[in-house]
């Protein structure tokens, strides 16, 4: 179910329980080859995969194409909110269904730079209503949910997600080719940070000058439908966990 084509005689008569799913992406830099919408065009797409699955069983907002990219703003159209800013924006969205007694609310992003904010807001959302009982608060990333697509194609170079990487790239040239500029003219960019499993503050230009971080050249539109699967059919189940859960148990 789409939430903007509906009426609000339609979300009054929906179950409580039935999963609320708001997207949230970005628009920001990404690299010399790929286009500035490129979180929330894969995101988007990843979701109408998903609905199409769903159908009658979930309710979707449209997806929130405004994220926390501040550490991209160096880089000319970059778009971002403020982190603090952005975070209220977060719980707001939540708290506009938690005001007409939904129970099930999920935030499924489709950009690294969301992945504290949607934690944090969702943490606080549940403090300030600590007294309702049977509340599912959840955040999310597509890429997160368990998906191993090296394992599944050994021809995938890059072993996580990375920014305008091979990933995003060969999602893109299966999504919307004409929107890709010349990836195979790039250079590797280095996934991993100096001083990982910490988490160092940082701005895009710490790491990288073109504005991507990992290898875009090994891209194709074949291994751009593999991934749009593997993380559509993650966000699928997960969606379908969310659906089954009986409203009390933490133990799952």
């Amino acid at each position: 179910m789409q939430l903007a084509d509906l009426k609000w005689t339609d979300i009054d008569a929906l179950s409580r329980k039935t999963p609320i799913v708001i997207p949230i992406a970005a628009l920001e830099q990404h690299g010399r080859h790929m286009p500035l919408f490129t979180d929330s065009l894969l995101l988007g797409e990843v979701i109408r995969r998903v609905t199409e699955r769903l159908k009658d069983r979930v309710l979707f907002t449209p997806l929130m194409w405004l994220g926390n990219s501040e550490h991209h703003i160096d880089f000319p159209g970059t778009m971002t909110a403020a982190p603090r800013a952005y975070l209220d924006v977060l719980k707001d969205m939540a708290e506009n269904f938690l005001v007409h007694k939904f129970t099930r609310i999920v935030l499924v992003n489709g950009h690294g730079g969301n992945i504290v904010p949607a934690q944090q807001a969702m943490f606080e959302v549940r403090q300030k209503y600590r007294d309702r009982q049977g509340l599912a608060l959840l955040s999310t990333t597509y890429w997160t949910l368990g998906a191993k697509p090296n394992e599944m194609d050994k021809s995938l170079v890059q072993t996580r997600m990375g920014h305008a990487c091979e990933w995003e790239t060969s999602m893109m040239l299966r999504l919307a080719p004409h929107l890709v500029g010349d990836y195979k003219a790039a250079k590797a960019v280095g996934q991993y940070a100096r001083f990982e499993p910490a988490n160092r503050g940082w701005i895009t230009k710490d790491r990288t000058e073109p504005g991507h971080i990992g290898d875009p050249r090994t891209a194709s539109a074949e291994k751009g439908e593999l991934l749009f699967k593997l993380f559509a059919d993650d966000v699928t189940n997960f969606l379908q966990r969310v659906i089954d859960w009986d409203g009390a148990s933490e133990v799952g």
